[in-house]
């Protein structure tokens, strides 16, 4: 997600989204998309990033984020240490800037956001996987169903657990 604030409208409350309740995150969404200047969310397929990796994937979507956003940033501040190819304005790589930047903290805060309500699309789409409850993190209860019924469409192949699922499926 990318996101352009507005310096006369501040959103209170903005840190890394992974250090939010979840119904803080959601308040904190809705305010960021009626507040802010310009967003974008950009959603990368598995498919691209099975082909990618998951680091060219993420600054692939990155790219495709800001060059979304109208107005373009004179700036784009990207948290991490890399920064996105052929970026549409000058940018300087943060490692912490979800903590540490406003603009970061609310691209953070609209991509989890984003990405818990697709698990939830996705725990109705395949039952048995419990999507919303872990959000296609790897905890014991996922590696379990993946193990039990095997990975579903939006599973990475590139993601070594779900290799190790598959072949345990695969014919011999």
């Amino acid at each position: 997600a990318a996101v352009i604030l507005d310096p006369h409208r501040p959103i209170h409350g903005l840190d890394d989204s992974k250090r939010l309740t979840s119904r803080r995150r959601e308040q904190l969404f809705a305010c960021i998309i009626e507040q802010a200047l310009a967003w974008h969310i950009e959603h990368v397929g598995v498919a691209e990033i099975d082909r990618l990796n998951i680091l060219y994937a993420t600054l692939t979507g990155m790219r495709r984020a800001l060059n979304a956003l109208r107005p373009v940033p004179v700036l784009a501040l990207i948290d991490g240490n890399q920064l996105p190819p052929n970026l549409p304005c000058r940018a300087q790589a943060i490692v912490g800037g979800d903590r540490s930047e406003a603009a970061i903290s609310a691209a953070s805060i609209l991509a989890k956001v984003s990405r818990d309500h697709y698990m939830r699309e996705l725990d109705h789409r395949y039952p048995g996987y419990d999507f919303s409850r872990h959000k296609g993190y790897p905890t014991r209860a996922h590696i379990v169903a993946l193990q039990r019924l095997g990975p579903c469409p939006e599973h990475r192949r590139s993601f070594a657990p779900v290799r190790a699922a598959q072949k345990t499926l695969d014919p011999i």
